[in-house]
């Protein structure tokens, strides 16, 4: 299982990550990114690579 972690104060709410995301953990909520659905999350950290503003993180627990 992995916890995602998008920091508010970084995102822009490019939805880069919502794009890339193959298990489609994120949704644009107001003008940011969120990780609904985390559970889906199989750590392949993608959505951290291609965040300009390195925003998110990925972390197994």
């Amino acid at each position: 299982m992995f916890q995602v972690e998008v920091d508010k104060d970084k995102c822009t709410g490019c939805e880069e990550c919502i794009d890339s995301c193959p298990t489609s953990v994120f949704e644009l909520e107001g003008d940011k990114s969120e990780p609904v659905d985390m559970d889906e999350c199989i750590g392949c950290e993608t959505c951290v690579e291609v965040c300009p503003e390195d925003a998110i993180t990925v972390t197994e627990v």
